[in-house]
């Protein structure tokens, strides 16, 4: 099956500079994802995510706050992504992708296709110097693009010559599209940086815990809940930096914005009875150190130990409540013959 490319033709922000990009991808053909899908970038971090088979909003990062014109843009979406079945059926083409409600575009061609739109705005905090950017691709090859210095969309295929000249002639959309870029786009920027400030001076210390399946097993340090993202995990053996036998895995977020980080060693429980092993997390100048000890450690063991105890002690009462009825079963018998 072809590969989907993301047309990511973005400019990354320096120092004093700000952006927020939108990036949509429609998708025709036999596939196993999405149809449509849409992710938000603010200062090259994602934000939010769409997709048309959830059909709701995902945040990214708790900053983010509920007023914002994307409930106008994801309605929007919503329904494109309802009514396509019905343009499919009027229209003699294979498939229709259109965004917002003066766009159609129509593949006459059967398997699979993308088209893909970017854009958004950027500003400068120190020189307030703003920018915008539209660009449109097909099959990942660009299909049209907005020029905000000119005020005109420019198309370097044929197929996109009488869209391009369409648009054109239709100056009461260049002006909105105008306006958009250079104003609304820029104060919603504005206002999603001090949401991003207000997040990034919030520091939370990450949760660490040792965890081993067996006596036998790897031992597990695992880091959770802490946020900004930036964190080390390390081993020390007596005191020393320790590498042998030791997998690290990549930072991973969590559901609630957090994320969390998964250091492994490799040592038999000889070793760690001759030597002193610590898993140490540094993050935002604290240090957490934990020591591979047995009190230490979370294991399946103490949950199958006590299993145990409950389930002997439920046969137990089993045996007694058994016993008992047939020694009441048979006192009544005697009484009976008395």
């Amino acid at each position: 099956m072809r590969a989907v490319v993301l047309l990511l033709e973005v400019t990354l922000a320096c120092a004093g500079t700000h952006s927020l990009k939108y990036f949509f991808t429609a998708v025709s053909g036999d596939i196993d994802f999405p149809e449509f899908t849409i992710v938000g970038l603010v200062d090259e971090e994602q934000f939010i995510y769409f997709d048309s088979n959830m059909k709701k909003v995902v945040k990214m990062i708790f900053f983010f706050e509920q007023t914002s014109p994307l409930s106008k843009l994801f309605s929007l979406a919503g329904s494109h992504v309802v009514t396509q079945p019905d343009m499919k059926k009027k229209s003699d083409c294979m498939n229709c992708f259109f965004f917002h409600t003066i766009y159609i575009h129509c593949l006459c061609s059967s398997g699979v296709h993308t088209f893909q739109l970017t854009y958004g705005c950027e500003w400068d905090n120190q020189t307030g110097a703003t920018d915008g950017f539209r660009q449109e691709g097909y099959d990942g090859e660009d299909f049209m693009s907005l020029d905000l210095k000119e005020m005109r969309w420019i198309s370097p295929v044929q197929q996109g010559f009488s869209t391009q000249n369409k648009w054109n002639n239709n100056r009461a959309y260049l002006e909105g599209r105008k306006h958009y870029f250079s104003t609304e786009c820029i104060e919603w920027l504005q206002k999603y940086v001090e949401y991003r400030k207000s997040s990034l001076e919030k520091t939370v210390s990450p949760q660490v815990s040792l965890l081993q399946k067996s006596s036998s097993s790897s031992v597990s340090c695992h880091a959770t809940g802490f946020y900004p993202s930036g964190v080390t995990v390390t081993w020390m053996r007596n005191g020393q930096e320790h590498h042998t036998d030791v997998d690290l895995s990549e930072t991973l977020p969590n559901e609630d914005r957090t994320f969390q980080k998964t250091s492994t060693i490799r040592v038999t429980p000889d070793e760690l009875k001759k030597n002193q092993y610590s898993c140490v997390v540094k993050h935002q100048g604290k240090t957490i150190r934990k020591i591979l000890t047995e009190k230490e450690i979370r294991t399946n063991r103490g949950d199958s130990v006590l299993s145990g105890i409950i389930v002997f002690a439920v046969v137990l009462l089993v045996v007694i409540g058994v016993a008992g009825y047939i020694v009441y079963q048979k006192k009544r018998g005697e009484d009976g013959q008395l």
